[in-house]
């Protein structure tokens, strides 16, 4: 990629950036970008305003960015800035801008302090900037004012989070250099995003107000807290210098005399300053967009094919048809249809590969899980036995019975068969919940349309427990039915002249098989396994083998 190609990647973004702000959404594509972070008072206004050598941000005490400032640097001949909210109006006064960007945020967040995670974008075009595009964040905090909620300080600690834990996201911790640098905020928050340091740039502020005999030049050479990309140290203009006016300009010249004539930073004064941050900036962002480009525009041809998807189901969709809402509502209606019989019947066009749904659940339940249920009802063999023993004689009454009574009979079977009402009735509550399951994942495809979606399920959920009352009352029906008469005709019916017959032809059998066909004395000589000579043996053949022994007596 040419030069001339890299120096049009941070515009490209920023373009998107427009695009995105515009359509009043937040960023799913995770576009590259570089965060500014710091707590309150740590020169980040003051950074900025150097990039663009003009007074711009709003200033006070308390939180003064109370919304994410988008601010996009273009190199260009004429100086002005634009605002995407303020589209076609240019601001070449740069006070009006600041103007504009309070009166913005006190028009989201109210006029006492509060804050916002939607952003405002500004961009400025001037000779003296590099392309860059830098989000000023809210300062973090400790202590709310005004009629700031007590959680303020968790409240911009999200928002911050919101932003620096993406991957495409730069983070450029500004840190005053008249602070313990360990407990710093910026850091801090950045070290739990980025515990590596690949995506950090430490930027050192206020190193002209360190105390007398301390510098911070083992942090600016990164030795102190190592940053994969490094530190970069500014001076920025003071409190009394701002107020006096003191040019931005002037207060370069003397951050660069201050590098250059000080004795702990001399040697690095060509790597340290507001112009070589600016250059560190541009050319880690331009190198980070360029890293990140191809995952990027795989993600962003994902979308468009799925937006492409969703687009082709209203490609009939007339807007100036008076009946396009009933047209619209009987599609999606007709749609819904369609998507439970195909889940049903399986021949869906989107098949789960993760867990048995649908018809198949359903299948499952009458196949595997009934007849489980089933098995797993308790059978007492000793118990239904004292049953028989205590039916047949009860229905002799005084009497002593000479054959087996059928009412006997009856009662003990009737009380196995009761017995399958339990399981019969449980698979049909599987059966009713995967239904509504399948309800609900059907009605997914309505989701842009919430009260539709809510109604479709209510109705089609309703009327499934309608039918469950009516399915479990035939359920029981066909139990009764077998109850109410016990078939002893059935082929599948033992009975007591088929158990006869049965128990003669196992007889017969056995003595067929057992039948002695001859038995005898036989005896064996000049063999050589049989040592000592002739011997005799009692020989039994039957049907099925033949056998000798010693004697007779062992038959």
């Amino acid at each position: 990629m040419g030069n001339r190609e890299m120096e049009e990647l941070i515009p490209l973004v920023n373009r998107l950036q427009d695009a995105f702000s515009a359509l009043g959404q937040s960023c799913l594509l995770e576009l590259p970008q570089i965060a500014v972070v710091g707590g309150q008072s740590a020169g980040k206004s003051s950074v900025l305003e150097n990039f663009v050598g003009r007074d711009f941000l709003p200033r006070g005490s308390g939180i003064v960015t109370r919304r994410p400032l988008v601010l996009q640097l273009v190199t260009s001949k004429a100086e002005y800035a634009e605002f995407l909210h303020c589209k076609g109006k240019k601001f070449t006064d740069f006070d009006e801008v600041r103007h504009e960007i309070e009166a913005e945020t006190d028009r989201v967040t109210g006029m006492n302090k509060g804050i916002s995670s939607i952003p405002i974008n500004l961009r400025v075009y001037s000779p003296h900037v590099l392309n860059l595009t830098l989000i000023d964040l809210p300062g973090i905090t400790k202590v709310p004012v005004g009629d700031q909620p007590p959680d303020i300080e968790y409240q911009i600690r999200e928002m911050i989070m919101q932003f620096i834990t993406r991957e495409n996201c730069l983070i450029l911790a500004v840190t005053p250099a008249n602070t313990d640098l360990a407990n710093s905020d910026a850091l801090k928050l950045a070290k739990e995003v980025d515990p590596q340091g690949l995506r950090t740039i430490g930027v050192i502020t206020k190193l002209d107000l360190m105390d007398e005999g301390t510098d911070a030049r083992d942090v600016l050479e990164n030795k102190l807290l190592p940053l994969r990309r490094g530190y970069v140290g500014v001076v920025n203009r003071s409190q009394k210098d701002i107020d006096g006016k003191k040019d931005i300009k002037a207060a370069m010249l003397a951050e660069r005399k201050f590098f250059l004539s000080h004795p702990a930073y001399r040697h690095i004064a060509d790597r340290m300053g507001t112009p070589h941050l600016q250059k560190v900036l541009n050319q880690q962002l331009t190198n980070h967009i360029r890293d990140t480009l191809p995952n990027f525009r795989n993600k962003l041809q994902g979308q468009l094919l799925s937006i492409e998807h969703e687009v082709e189901a209203y490609k009939n969709f007339k807007p100036e048809d008076p009946t396009r809402k009933t047209k619209a509502l009987l599609q999606m209606v007709q749609q819904f249809a369609v998507d439970f019989e195909k889940r049903i019947e399986g021949s869906g066009d989107q098949v789960d590969t993760l867990e048995l749904s649908g018809g198949a659940k359903i299948n499952r339940i009458f196949h595997e899980r009934f007849p489980f249920e089933i098995v797993k009802m308790e059978f007492n063999e000793k118990e239904l036995r004292r049953e028989i023993s205590y039916a047949i004689k009860n229905i002799h009454g005084i009497r002593t019975g000479l054959f087996t009574p059928d009412m006997a009979f009856e009662a003990i079977v009737k009380k196995q068969i009761v017995k399958l009402k339990g399981p019969s009735l449980k698979s049909v509550d599987l059966v009713i919940q995967e239904l509504i399951n399948t309800v609900k994942k059907c009605t997914k495809k309505l989701k842009n349309f919430p009260r539709l979606c809510e109604e479709t399920e209510r109705i089609v959920a309703n009327h499934i427990r309608e039918r469950e009352g009516k399915t479990k009352d035939q359920v029981l029906l066909l139990i009764d039915i077998q109850v109410s008469y016990i078939n002893t005709n059935h082929e599948d019916f033992i009975g007591f002249a088929n158990a006869q017959q049965r128990s003669s032809q196992v007889h017969k059998k056995t003595t067929i098989g057992n039948q002695v066909i001859r038995k005898g004395w036989l005896t064996i000589s000049n063999i050589g396994i049989m040592k000592g000579g002739s011997k005799g043996y009692w020989f039994v053949l039957t049907a099925e083998s033949l056998s000798w022994y010693k004697d007779d007596e062992n038959i």
